[in-house]
Parts: structure tokens; sequence; C-alpha cells
């Protein structure tokens, strides 16, 4: 297979990291052209080294079992978020902050790491808008709350939930990877305490202290929706009654039909419900989903070529893999790639039994997990929530790094986090 083929990725990948820096108007007005285009060199190469067929079969396979159920829920918990209006009326103290973040990252496995992000990033910023450091807060929230946070459950984050589909026990995920969860939180949670107080502003520090703290919520009807998606999501991974409907050669379990239909059923049924003054109230608009569904379309298209080079880079060196070896292989994949069809190719190549990997072999699986979901952590496309929370920053006028300058605080604060992970656990 020709590197050749990767190459529209690797454009992608750089078009977002580099095209904000050098011309960042260019980039907001023409982002989904610049996609559109890399996209198109992806297909023609596809058709050039294989044929139309490969093509079309490949690329279906891609949109109907891949892309529209992630976009389908991103859709569906985006817009449910933007009808759930949350108010946070105290001093955003360090330990505040801090405990927001722990619920988030709590909150994260029960509607997953995208609907958390979404309910509560809003909240969070409104909470610290006159401080004037608040960089650091959303690059921690993505790390919490928009990825670590939702390991302990097969809703918290989609690798997770693609084991689910696999076989793996819905209660596995808890009892193995609740260790590590409170060991990285713990680390996590107190390195950002002793950031956000030294970059509190020494006048807000000098500032009487207000102990009260009221929560205000708008639109909790929403939160039964929520039950809606979550509910939909458990039941296309318990109820397989083995039908399919076939469009283009591929087979789709009616199942998941059920789920994706229900879930922008649900979105539309939130748009419906919800006063535009609760939406207006937080600024909600489409442009972040947007955003997110233009560059994640090209980057699932130019992804195909890259998993089967990654699967068959995996078959070489599978006699040789360690726990140790999974989880940075399966991590540093998942940081570029996406994280959930990294996990699949992980989860086969270490035998694709769930019962084994269950038992015998638990430390693989739990390397596995670990690594796809912390490390999705260490870029901006490592997970769907982390782009759109930093969109989402960008609106409030936060200023957020680059693509490599996010890195740069990922490589600071998550690589000693993972590094202890693997000592202690792998």
């Amino acid at each position: 297979m020709s590197w050749f083929l990767c190459l529209p990725f690797v454009g992608v990948i750089l078009s977002i990291a580099f095209f904000p820096l050098v011309s960042p108007k260019i980039w907001h007005q023409h982002y989904g052209k610049i996609a559109l285009g890399w996209l198109a060199l992806g297909v023609a190469n596809i058709i050039y080294f294989y044929s139309m067929e490969t093509a079309i079969h490949s690329i279906a396979h891609t949109l109907l079992l891949e892309y529209m159920p992630f976009i389908c829920l991103v859709l569906a918990l985006y817009t449910i978020s933007g009808g759930l209006r949350v108010h946070i009326h105290a001093n955003p103290t360090p330990l505040l902050n801090t405990i927001i973040l722990f619920l988030g990252a709590i909150f994260s496995n029960l509607v997953g790491t995208a609907g958390a992000s979404m309910i509560l990033i809003r909240p969070f910023l409104k909470l610290n808008h006159h401080r004037s450091n608040r960089t650091h807060q959303v690059i921690f929230f993505i790390f919490a709350v928009s990825n670590m946070g939702g390991v302990l459950t097969p809703l918290g984050d989609p690798p997770l939930f693609m084991g689910f589909l696999k076989g793996v026990d819905f209660f596995w995920t808890f009892h193995q990877l609740l260790p590590p969860y409170l060991v990285a939180m713990t680390g996590l949670l107190g390195v950002f305490y002793v950031i956000d107080y030294l970059l509190c502003d020494v006048e807000f520090r000098r500032q009487p202290i207000d102990h009260k703290i009221q929560i205000g919520i708008e639109g909790k009807m929403h939160f039964f929706l929520l039950l809606g998606v979550v509910a939909l999501v458990l039941q296309s991974g318990i109820w397989k009654p083995e039908e399919y409907l076939q469009i283009l050669g591929i087979d789709i379990a009616i199942q998941n039909i059920l789920r994706d239909f229900g879930v922008v059923a649900i979105a539309g049924l939130s748009l419906l419900m919800t006063p535009m003054h609760i939406r207006h109230g937080h600024e909600f608009h489409w442009e972040p989903f947007l955003e997110v569904s233009k560059l994640f379309l090209a980057i699932f298209i130019t992804l195909i070529p890259v998993i089967a080079l990654a699967q068959n880079f995996g078959e070489n060196v599978k006699d040789v893999l360690t726990p140790h070896l999974y989880f940075w292989l399966t991590g540093i994949l998942s940081a570029f790639l996406d994280n959930a069809p990294t996990y699949l190719v992980f989860f086969n190549l270490a035998g694709g039994d769930p019962i084994e990997l269950m038992t015998t072999k638990a430390h693989i699986l739990e390397a596995i997990s670990l690594g796809a979901v912390y490390m999705g952590a260490m870029t901006y496309i490592g997970n769907a929530p982390n782009f759109m929370v930093a969109s989402i920053a960008r609106n409030y006028q936060v200023r957020m790094p680059s693509f490599f300058g996010y890195m740069i605080w990922s490589i600071a604060i998550l690589l000693p986090l993972l590094l202890i992970i693997d000592w202690i656990f792998l």
C-alpha cells in the first residue's frame, strides 16, 4: 500500500494546525472548502490506486457505519445542551472550579464526554468571564471532562462503546479502570488547582469571598431528552434482532438505524420545545457544530487508508506487543486518528474475544482502553468534543492555543500522568 494514500489525511491535519496561525481570516471563512479539497484528493487517490468500486464501497462503509452515527450523536447532544441553560452564581475560586471539573468528569460517564462537555462548558466559561487568565481552564476542561473523565462506562467515550458492542461487559470498565481513573483524576485536578490559584488575578484574590453558591437550571425537560439519547445508545448495544437494511452493499443493523433516527428526532424535539430566550441566553449558534461536521467528514474519509495502514502495521508487530506497547501505540494513534477505530484495530489484534480480554488478557484490554480514552486528549482532533469545546471557547473570547500550542500543554501536563499510569498499572 502506497504511503501517498495517507497524504490527504496529513494535509487535513496540517491545515488544522497551521492555517489558523498563518491566515486565520482565510481559515475561518474557507475551512469547509479547504477540507473539501483534501477530501476530494483522498477519494481520487483511492480510485487511482484501487478502483471506483473499492472507493464507493469503502467510503459508503465509513459514511454509513462510522460518520453518520458519530455526527447524529454530536448533533443531538449539541442541540439538547443548547436548550439546557445552567446558571452558576458564585465566586469562581480555584476550589470551586476544581469541583466543577470533577463533577463534570463524573457526569461524562452518564451522558458521554460530548454531552457533559456541551452542557457544562458555557456555564463554566460564564462563571469565570471576568478572569483574565482562562485558557488553562478550557484546556483542563478538555482533559478532564471531554476525555479522561469518561473512562468508567461504555457511555463515557466512543472507544469503550465500541468495546461494549463487541461484547465487553457494561460494568467491566468500572471495576477494571476505577483505580487508574482515581490516580489520573487526582493528579490532573491537583495540578489544575495549583495552576488556577497561581494564575488567579491578584485583585480577585484580595476581594472578600462570598461562599454562597446559587445554581439555577432552565429547560429541565432536556435532562429527559438526554436520558432518551442514552437509552437509544444502550439499546443499540443490547437489542440485536439480527435484521439489516442494505444500502450500497453495506449491511446496517436495524437497531443502529433506530438509534440514529431516534437521536436526530430527539434533537428536533429539543428545538421545538426550547424557548428561544434560553438558546439566545448562552449565545447558542450552529458554527461550532458545522465546523466539527465539515472537518471531521474530511478526517473520516481521508482516514480510510491510514486505518488500513495501521492495521497492516499492527499485524506485523502483534507478536511482540506487551500491555505497555498496546497502551502507547493505541494512545499515540488515537491522538491523531479517530480513537474509536483505533481501539477496534488493537482490540482485534489482541484476539477480539471479549471473554478472553476481560479475564486472562485483562491487562491488555485495560491498556487499550486507557490509551484510546486518555490520549484522545493529547490533540484537538483526538476526540470530537475537544474541537467543539475549543470552538465554543473562542466564541467566548478565550484565547485558545494553536494545534501545536495545545500539544505543548498536553505533553507537559498529561505525559507525566500517563507515565505514572503505565508504571503503576501496566
